[in-house]
This record gives C-alpha cells, structure tokens and sequence, in this order.
C-alpha cells in the first residue's frame, strides 16, 4: 500500500501526493482513517521528513487529509474546502474527474428506480411525478415556424425573457429587467457560468450547510472551495457566516433562502435584510438560488427575493424545471447588465448555444391564461402531501421535523445522532428510497423526502416502511 512509484522527473513530494490521493479515491483509506506517522511515511518511502511533511502540508492544504492536535493526521470526512491538485497528463487528469465519482449509496438508489418495482417508493428523485405537472395546450406549430423564430439574441429567446419580467413584477413586485436576464439550458447551466467567469481556481464560496450544492461536482471540477455555515430555524447563521467570511477570504455567498433544498426551511425576512446587509459590508456578492419561488404554500409578500432587497449585489437564478419537469430544462439568471453580457458572452465562446424550442414551450407556458391557476391547483395539492407526510413524522418520537412552507422536500432529523452505514440500508431494504443527509453535508443524521412522490393511495405504504425501518435502527442502537 505504501510503496512509491518514483517517476523521473517527478518531484518525490508529488509522487507521495499522488499515491495517497488514489489510495483515498479508490477507497483504500476512508473518511475520517488516520494515515501512518510522518516518521513511519518517511520509512516506508525511504525519503526524508522534511519531504512527507511537504507533501501533507499540500494535501491540507488541498483539503484532502486534516491534522488534529493529539490524533494525528487523518483523511477529512466532508468536502469543505477541497480542491484538486494540478495534473500534468491525461492519466492524472482522469484521475481528478470530479464528474466520474458517485457515491456507492447513490448507486444503489439508482440501480432501484431503474428496476421500478411496485414495491419501492421513490422518494429521492428531485422532481415532480408525471401526475402533477401541469398541462399546457399548445398551437399547432410546424418545424419551419421554429426555423424562421428571428427574436433570440445572446440573451435568449426576447418573448420570454419578457414573460419571465413580467410575472416577476405582478407576483413577486419586483423588477427583473429583460436586459438583465440570460436564459439558460435550466439553473445549473447558470450556476457553471458564474463559476467560469466570476470565481477562479482556489476561490472560497460559502454555502448553507446543509446544501444541495455539496453534492454537485461542478465546485470541485472548477477547483473552488465550498465552506459550510450552519443554519438555525430562520436561515443561514450570519455570526458563523461572518467567521467564514474573515477566515476564508470568502468571494461569494450562495443560498438557497426559500423553501431551501435540502430542509426545507425559508429563510425569514429579518435575516434576508440582515443576510443582504452583510454582504453588502463585506463587498460580497449574493448568489440566490430561487427555482421554487412559485411553489409556495404562504403569501409571496413573506418571502421577498433578496434581489428585491437588493438588486445590484445579488445574483438571482429562476427555473420553471420544477413545474414543467427537468427535461424542459429551462431556467434565468438576472444580474446586472454589465456581468449578464459578460457571461452570455463566456456561453457564447463556449459554443454552449440555446435551442428555440423549450424556451418557445416555456413562453406559452408562461403566457397560458390559467397558467397561475394550474401553478395554484399545484401548490394546493403539494401542500396537501406535504402535510400527509408530516403528519406521520410529527408522530414518531424519534424523528425531528417541521412542515415547510413550500417547495416539496421535508427534512427529517433521527434525534438519537449519527446513522451508521446498517441503518441507512435498511431504507434500502424497505425500499423506501430517500435522500440521505450525507449527500448535502458532513452530517449523517438527516433525510431527505420528495413528499411530491407520495399520492393518497401510498401514505399508508410510506407510514409502515417507515415505522419498520424505525424500529429496525431503534433495535439496533439499543443492542450496541
């Protein structure tokens, strides 16, 4: 295992780098495994001291491997702060693929939905069922009327950009300027943008912990650093943020304040103005992540965008792949002008071009006269779901929960601590598919349920999964 393959013309410091990175990749050594003594390294690699300690100063620094005073050095547990090393060719490239690594439980999962059986429930998926995403009549519309469509520029399809605008004043009473909208191919297409024109290599950004953007590899492929801030029941906690912020030299902040994935929470206005105000001290800009704004079981007026607070400091991302479902794949970023043609400029060079066709589907959507309606007749039946669900939960002594305000994930905490690996197979077992807190954080005590998945006829499959998988991990925690 610890046997140095000694390359010419490779500094030994890389080699020891490399050989530790695989061994941590293929999971040799795992999450939280202590490596041998700095002295023993030096042994087994026949080197100096000197030259393991360089090389553990790099993986420290890279946030592969943390030093604690008294346990020594060990694997890190989470993701924060890590970055990739350099690579010289395409083997090593390879080998830091960020895009290539999935998490074994996430397979499993996978391996499920695809055999579909009528015993499992899919709670994981992030998206609506097929029954409750709302239909839309369209015209008759030929091939041809796509062909001579004339009105998109850099920007994206003008008809819509207008639509987007115009809902964003009558709903939420705030100005979202066409000029100052790019459409993009959903918001992860927004997200990636931002990352390539705006951070670089190395960059701090701070997120909600727990948080979707854990999961996606796009940070670690870009090479930028996630820190994690913990939130309270009003949002993100601004004294913990402001310790990132002066520690890390933080470039960006992202939230997602409404309805947030993964718990749930909405973000209250007392903390939006003071999240807004921070910021605005510190001259950090705001990425808000706003795809379920329209999913919302509480008056709009009570959770304000913070791009209306304010409208020049943050980013904001709109997505209508919530309603219409993910292969729409239609969603905006609003900044101001200046940035907003930088970045339809970047997509420009990167030949990432936008079909007409779903942002034409996704203007008539829009433009539909029982389009609030349809979104209206949504969010009643999700909040009926949601409320079957958390009902259930609510009863169950062993499990933390509050009912969201909108959107459609409830977040469940097991009030008796970490969740070892048997415990989260049993979800498995039960076919009871979820998404576990680990997926969005250090943390590995929490779940994740799609409370859209689970219709009338299912709540009473969904209460005596549960229950068992409940009881199975009560006994098993009470036997150790």
């Amino acid at each position: 295992m610890w046997s140095l393959n000694k390359e010419k013309g490779v500094p030994i410091y890389v080699s020891i780098i490399e050989l530790i990175l695989a061994h941590i990749k293929n999971g040799m050594l795992l999450p939280g495994e202590r490596l041998p003594s700095e002295r023993k390294l030096a042994d087994y690699f026949q080197v100096n001291r000197s030259t393991v300690v360089h090389a553990l100063d790099e993986l420290v620094a890279l946030g592969w491997i943390v030093r604690k005073q008294g346990s020594g050095t060990m694997v890190n547990e989470g993701k924060w702060g890590i970055s990739t090393t350099p690579r010289t060719d395409w083997r090593r490239y390879l080998e830091q693929n960020a895009f290539a690594k999935v998490d074994p439980f996430m397979e499993q999962i996978e391996q499920m939905i695809k055999q579909a059986s009528d015993e499992t429930l899919d709670l994981y998926t992030g998206e609506l069922p097929l029954d409750l995403i709302p239909s839309f009549s369209f015209p008759p519309l030929t091939w041809k009327h796509f062909l001579e469509e004339e009105q998109q520029d850099d920007l994206g399809y003008f008809p819509l950009r207008q639509s987007i605008s115009q809902k964003a004043e009558k709903e939420s009473g705030f100005s979202l300027p066409s000029e100052s909208l790019l459409i993009t191919s959903g918001a992860q297409q927004a997200l990636f943008l931002i990352l390539q024109v705006l951070l670089q290599s190395g960059d701090s950004v701070a997120i909600e912990d727990p948080s979707f953007l854990y999961a996606l590899p796009i940070f670690q492929a870009a090479g930028i650093r996630l820190y994690g801030v913990n939130m309270d029941q009003e949002g993100i906690d601004l004294t913990s943020l402001e310790k990132v912020i002066r520690q890390h030299r933080v470039k960006m902040v992202m939230v997602n304040p409404s309805f947030q994935n993964p718990t749930g929470k909405t973000m209250s206005m007392k903390r939006r103005k003071a999240l807004v105000k921070l910021c605005q001290n510190y001259q950090i800009p705001i990425l808000e992540d706003d795809v379920f704004a329209k999913l919302n079981f509480i008056p709009s007026e009570q959770i304000q965008p913070l791009k209306k607070i304010d409208p020049e400091n943050v980013l904001y991302i709109g997505s209508l792949s919530k309603i219409l479902g993910s292969t729409t794949k239609i969603g905006w970023l609003s900044a101001p002008t200046t940035v907003i043609r930088q970045l339809a400029e970047a997509r420009k060079m990167m030949d990432f071009s936008l079909s007409i066709f779903p942002q034409l589907l996704a203007n008539l959507a829009l433009t539909d006269e029982d389009f609030s309606k349809k979104v209206s007749n949504l969010t009643q039946c999700l909040e009926q779901r949601g409320k079957a669900v958390f009902d259930i939960l609510a009863k169950m002594p062993e499990w933390e929960v509050s009912m969201p305000k909108g959107g459609f994930y409830i977040w469940a905490k097991w009030k008796q601590g970490r969740l070892k690996q048997k415990d989260w197979a049993c979800f498995l077992q039960e076919g009871l598919l979820i998404a576990p807190s680990f997926f969005f954080s250090e943390k590995q005590d929490s779940i994740r349920i799609n409370f859209s998945r689970i219709d009338h006829e299912q709540i009473p499959n969904f209460e005596t999964k549960l229950k068992t998988i409940t009881k199975k991990i009560t006994l098993d925690s009470v036997t150790l």
